[in-house]
């Protein structure tokens, strides 16, 4: 599997990194625990099993042109289905206009995850994984109320298969 993700610019990372750091020191489950060197705060745009001849190239392109993107995190909240913590990204003009352009990109590309199309996405920062719905007031609590600011200022693909990560643009 490949991933399109987009990475937060210095200080929003800190600030995610952040909230991390005090869910597992709450004792609560968090991805601050996840010690491999690909594991940072990101957006996922897209996965697809792989990418088409020249999607590297067209995408870093992309992102040449439409990065940085300012960002507003919003509420935290456990999405259904798998479970995970996760922290809300207000979805701006620009910000649909970039994931629907990565999806245009991918349009050849087999095994596109759905819940990464348009129409489905939900834009998330993920905190933790396989989280109880029963310890969401007090993840809340732990991770304060605020609603930081920043840009996503970089892109990137993620390769399940051998845990790599590649720079696009």
């Amino acid at each position: 599997m490949r991933t399109v993700e987009l990475l937060c610019s210095p200080g929003l990372d800190a600030e995610v990194r952040a909230v991390w750091g005090r869910l597992a020191a709450a004792g609560l489950p968090s991805l601050a625990r996840n010690t491999h060197p690909t594991n940072r705060p990101h957006l996922t745009l897209a996965a697809v099993d792989g990418f088409p001849p020249g999607v590297e190239d067209r995408l870093a392109g992309l992102f040449d042109v439409a990065l940085p993107v300012p960002v507003t995190l919003d509420r935290i909240v456990v999405l259904d289905g798998s479970a995970p913590l996760v922290w809300l990204v207000r979805p701006t003009p620009a910000l649909t206009a970039l994931h629907t352009a990565v999806w245009d990109v991918l349009a050849d590309a087999d095994g596109q995850r759905p819940w990464h199309a348009p129409g489905a996405w939900v834009p998330h920062l993920s905190l933790a994984l396989r989280f109880r719905d029963a310890d969401l007031r007090m993840a809340r609590a732990v991770a304060g109320g605020q609603r930081p600011t920043g840009k996503f200022a970089a892109a990137r693909s993620y390769d399940g298969t051998d845990r790599t990560v590649t720079p696009l643009g």
